[in-house]
Formats: C-alpha cells, structure tokens, sequence
C-alpha cells in the first residue's frame, strides 16, 4: 500500500511522550522512537540501530542521546552517532539514523514521513480548538484492526448513525437529512442537516435541550488529507435560528500503522474560560462517546476489514450511495495527493 508521505500525521497526544522516558510506535509500516529532550523539545528517530539492527526505544535516554540497549552506540536527536564507546571511539561515517521533523501542536504530536525540505508546520491543519492554552482537552485513543481510510468513511458518511447508534448518537430522522459536499483545494467538507429529529437522550443533555423537543441539528465534517478530520455538531429547537445553538468540536484523527491497522486519536475540547466545570464537562461527553466508538464503530470497521480479505477498496466494485458523497470525494482526493507524490519521486 502507499502512503502520502509529505504530510503532516498524528503520531502522539502531546502528554504520552513524557520527559525522561523513550516511546515507541509503528506510523506508515515503520518503528518510531520518540523522546523528549531536556529542553522539553520532541525528537524522533527510526527505532533501529544501524549497527546490530536493534530497536533503540529498549535502550537509554542519556539526556538528549539515545543510548542502544545491545553495544552502546549513542545517537543524538538529529540522528546522528555521537559516541561509539568501542576501540578508538572512531564513529563510522554511516553511523546514522533517520530524523523525522516533528510540531508539538494543538495538544498533538505531529509527524512529517516525507521528504525533510518539504516540512512547514503552516500546512497542519487548523485544530486551534484544542490549543492548551484556550481549552481543557479530553482525550482518548483507539486502536483499530482496520484501515485508516475506512475510518474517515465512517466519519465523512454519519448517515450510519441512524442504524448503528440508534441509542447514543442517531434517530429516525438522519437518512433523510439534508446534506451537500464542498471542496476547498484538497480540503473536503460533508454537511448533514436534519430537520424536527427527535434526538436521543444524550445528545439532549450535550446540548442542554429539552428532551422530546423537536429539533434541527446539523453535523459539518472536515477532512484535510490523508486523515486529519474535525466534527462540528449542534441542534436547536426547529424553527430557532443556528447562530441561537451550541456547536461543539469534536476532532477525529487518524494514521496509519499499518495496511490494516489503525491509530485513532478522538477529544471534547471545552473552553478554559469556563473554569473547573470545562473539565468535568469535557471528561464527561468524551467518555459518552467513547461508549459507542468502541461498542458500535470499532467492531463494525473491523468486521469490513476482515471481509474485504486483503482486497483494495476498488478492486471490491462498491456500490455507492448519495450519502458516500463526502467519503468519495475525500478518497479520490487523496488517491490523486499519493499518484501526483509518486510520478514526482520517480
């Protein structure tokens, strides 16, 4: 399978690369060791020796030096040998690893896989609702036995959640919502706007809503390649103006770790400035919608990756829905990114 390489991927929450300590995790088919230097700066290195081929996240970090856990050799956080202890301590010139550029931003880890010249933190995508300084972030991460592009199918067409979350997150009303798709250059928009849905329980509470009420919710997804995707949902009482209505952002990123494995990192950021209460809060919603993404989502997307048995997406012949519009456009979008890549590397 290919990858787009010269993008931006999730690869951490900020707080799981902690000081002191080395963190290992497969992105794009590959072992990346990160730390954190002394000055707090992320770094981020093949997990693999050149030497002995061994992974460096079971050595030591020695302040800002990985130490390897099988003959020693010290490598620093632009991947270069900076001690052999062996001999006469000459450094063999090939005596490197590869250095990944990588941002600490909006709460995230991001990591840049591609060709180094070509890293500029301004192509992140804006995810300013989970900048610390503004908003408490209520974290969670999924891992999941299927491909990433599957799950940005499954947040790009919500018209499943009428059938597969009838209880947390659908109703009756959500196959026959009003929907449209825009594209602004490779950034892909799904709009769904329902009209007098009765909502459950739960999304009443969320909104602080009457339940019964009738209402008109609406749910705007973002997609900026390869799987970076920020939810925006709201209700208010039918025929009340949407500028009258709470929205809440919800962001869904993901990056592969493999052809048919997942990582997927999920928050409910609340504002800061509305004091102890935007923790309890934000805890309490992301722990509801943690229910269903693991009950319901995960084993669904699962269960599609087995029976696709290896096979491509395309090569399956899927029939297509009005609803799969957003979904479609997002992968041919990122098909064209990976090509366009590809004849320019050759």
């Amino acid at each position: 399978m290919a990858y787009l390489r010269n993008t931006w991927y999730v690869a951490a929450w900020d707080e799981e690369i902690k000081a002191g300590e080395l963190f290992s995790r497969q992105l794009l088919s590959e072992q990346v060791v990160f730390y954190r230097e002394q000055s707090g700066r992320v770094r981020a290195l093949v997990d693999r020796c050149p030497h002995r081929f061994a992974p460096l996240s079971k050595g030591t970090l020695c302040g800002d030096v990985v130490r390897c856990p099988y003959h020693g050799l010290e490598f620093g956080g632009e991947g270069q040998c900076t001690r052999n202890p062996h001999g006469n301590g000459v450094i063999p010139k090939a005596a490197k690893v590869r250095a990944y550029p990588v941002v600490e931003k909006y709460s995230v880890i991001w990591i840049w896989m591609g060709d180094e010249d070509k890293a500029d933190e301004a192509l992140i995508p804006d995810f300013s609702c989970m900048d610390p300084e503004h908003f408490y972030v209520a974290k969670r991460y999924l891992h999941a036995r299927a491909n990433y592009v599957l799950e940005s199918d499954n947040i790009l067409d919500l018209s499943h959640i009428q059938y597969l979350h009838p209880g947390s997150l659908g109703s009756d009303g959500v196959s026959t919502a009003i929907t449209r798709v825009e594209q602004q250059g490779d950034t892909v928009w799904s709009y769904r706007q329902t009209v007098a849905e009765i909502l459950p329980d739960f999304l009443y509470q969320a909104w602080s809503i009457p339940a019964d009420t009738r209402v008109d919710r609406w749910i705007d997804v973002r997609w900026d390649a390869p799987s970076n995707m920020l939810l925006l949902a709201g209700a208010v009482p039918t025929g009340v103006a949407r500028t009258e209505g709470r929205e809440t952002a919800l962001p869904h990123l993901f990056t592969p770790e493999t052809e048919t494995t997942t990582h997927y990192w999920f928050s409910f950021p609340m504002p800061l400035a509305m004091g102890d209460m935007a923790r309890q809060i934000a805890e309490d919603q992301v722990s509801g919608l943690a229910k269903p993404f693991t009950e319901e989502d995960l084993p669904m997307l699962e269960a599609q990756q087995l029976a696709m048995g290896g096979k491509e997406f395309w090569e399956m012949n899927p029939i297509l829905l009005p609803s799969d519009a957003g979904a479609i456009r997002a992968r041919r979008v990122l098909d064209t990114l990976i090509a366009t890549e590809q004849t320019s590397a050759s």
